[in-house]
């Protein structure tokens, strides 16, 4: 037997006309993750990563790291499980919820890696720790218990005591190049606002508004 939810937030805080969007869904994308820092939203970078594996669709919270016009940059081991799936097929969409200023976007496209630079640029600006952590964890893989994850830690962290971090081959950067953006706000009476951008071949985007 199922449970029914019945709670309901009826949305009324904004709203999102085509003059407030403009033209360039990043300068959008780039203004509305503003909003949502100065509003307080916890970890406002935080964003669902679907990719496609061999045999199903797999879903997780990473962070984002930059964004540009070239895309949506984020890091990982190149081992672990969201790796394999972008190996076999670089398609992947990402999915930002900011409840609570009512709104919602969604980014398509496909993915590569950014450049061997970027990653150690980034990898260097990493807390210690999590730069050890990059080195003793096999992202993805089974381990027999807690116990055994932190020994490796404190033994990777041993061996790197007496000098620098370097980033692991393993580990670095991917972007998602943006194909498709849409943009939701919540409206009252469930009369959502909803514009999506298409990417064309010659670098341009075209808007148009959905129905919620």
């Amino acid at each position: 037997m199922s449970n029914p939810i019945h709670d309901r937030t009826d949305y009324s805080k904004a709203s999102l006309t085509e003059d407030q969007a403009g033209d360039d869904p990043i300068a959008l994308f780039g203004r509305w993750l503003e909003h949502a820092q100065q509003a307080g939203v916890p970890e406002p970078h935080a964003v669902a990563l679907a990719t496609a594996g061999s045999l199903t669709i797999s879903c997780r919270m990473v962070l984002l790291r930059s964004f540009d016009a070239q895309g949506f940059v984020f890091y990982s081991n190149y081992n672990s499980r969201k790796a394999m799936d972008l190996e076999r097929d670089p398609r992947a969409a990402l999915t930002f919820f900011w409840p609570q200023v009512e709104r919602q976007v969604r980014i398509e496209g496909k993915v590569e890696f950014v450049t061997a630079e970027e990653s150690d640029a980034y990898f260097a600006s990493r807390p210690l720790d999590s730069r050890i952590a990059a080195w003793s964890s096999d992202q993805s893989r089974s381990v027999e218990d807690r116990t055994k994850l932190e020994e490796r830690f404190e033994r990777w962290m041993g061996r790197f005591a007496e000098g620098e971090v370097p980033r692991p081959l393993h580990w670095g950067g991917y972007r998602v190049r943006p194909q498709r953006m849409e943009f939701w706000q919540g409206r009252p009476n469930r009369l959502h606002d909803r514009l999506a951008f298409e990417h064309f071949a010659d670098g341009t985007w075209a808007r148009l508004r959905l129905q919620p």
